[in-house]
């Protein structure tokens, strides 16, 4: 199948699968491209033909990236048209090309998109990657910080990683998420110690701090450990509203289930007897 002479706008690099073997690989091309914002898919020489059932199914509905791809017979062909090109590859080459990691590779991606020209990443087969020959078709080799013992990545994988960097290459801030977490006041010191007497009292009444020669070791324990947090006002309710349900309800007399003050095992000693000879009366 002979490529279109359609030439797409340079919203981003192209991304050109040389004689991918599976069409499941393609579709999952497609959606990291997606992912991250990178819609121009160029296939050389597709061994299983395009196009592809497989490929659109294991896409996730990334078909704008699967209607546009192109399909070229060689990769002189696919890249003819782009003025800078990076070959992925997971192996040292005999060859004198700059060799750039992902960060850096993606940024300079980013540089040549804002100066007008059009871009493309080689990768190569599934099973061994690009040839030498193909590797020297492209103006620099991009390569992944993987583990030597176990260097090789799936074609999406690698697809994955390099949109990724494209994208975040285009953001004022790389560090920035598409969402974050509310917003919440510090709660004040007074809130705090507040807790902390309620804690303190509720651990008191039920002989928490035994023996009683290293209670103040223990409170300061106690203290250090819900300072460390630092705790904002909404987290200081929820916890107050624990203790206070551990304080005053137990499973012998839950929630619901008649005042607290009525279970005889809540009042003090002397009261609890006296309740107790009035209910043998």
């Amino acid at each position: 199948m002979q490529a279109s002479n359609d030439i797409l706008p340079a919203t981003g690099p192209a991304i050109i699968l040389v004689e991918p073997q599976l069409g499941e690989n393609i579709g999952m091309v497609a959606r990291a491209m997606a992912n991250f914002g990178l819609s121009e898919l160029r296939l050389v020489n597709p061994r299983d033909g395009w196009p592809s059932e497989k490929a659109r199914a294991a896409a996730s509905r990334a078909d704008h990236v699967i209607d546009a791809a192109r399909v070229f017979d060689d990769l002189a062909s696919a890249v003819a048209d782009l003025n800078f090109v990076f070959a992925t590859t997971a192996r040292a080459r005999d060859s004198f090309k700059p060799v750039r990691g992902p960060v850096e590779a993606g940024r300079a991606l980013r540089a040549r998109q804002r100066s007008g020209q059009r871009t493309g990443i080689l990768f190569g087969r599934e099973r061994f990657g690009l040839y030498n020959d193909e590797v020297g078709l492209a103006d620099e080799i991009v390569t992944f910080p993987v583990d030597p013992a176990f260097s090789s990545l799936n074609i999406a994988q690698a697809a994955l990683l390099m949109s990724y960097e494209w994208m975040k290459s285009g953001l004022e801030d790389e560090t920035k998420t598409n969402f974050s977490s509310p917003e919440m006041m510090p709660a004040t010191k007074e809130q705090l110690h507040g807790l902390f007497a309620y804690l303190e009292g509720a651990l008191e009444a039920r002989g928490y701090f035994r023996p009683a020669p290293k209670k103040p070791k223990m409170v300061d324990n106690l203290r250090a450990v819900l300072t460390r947090a630092g705790f904002a006002e909404p987290e200081l309710k929820v916890l107050r509203g624990i203790i206070s349900s551990l304080d005053r309800f137990s499973p012998a007399m839950p929630r619901g289930d008649g005042s607290p003050g009525d279970d005889p095992r809540r009042l003090p000693a002397a009261a609890a007897r006296a309740v107790k000879a009035k209910d043998k009366d």
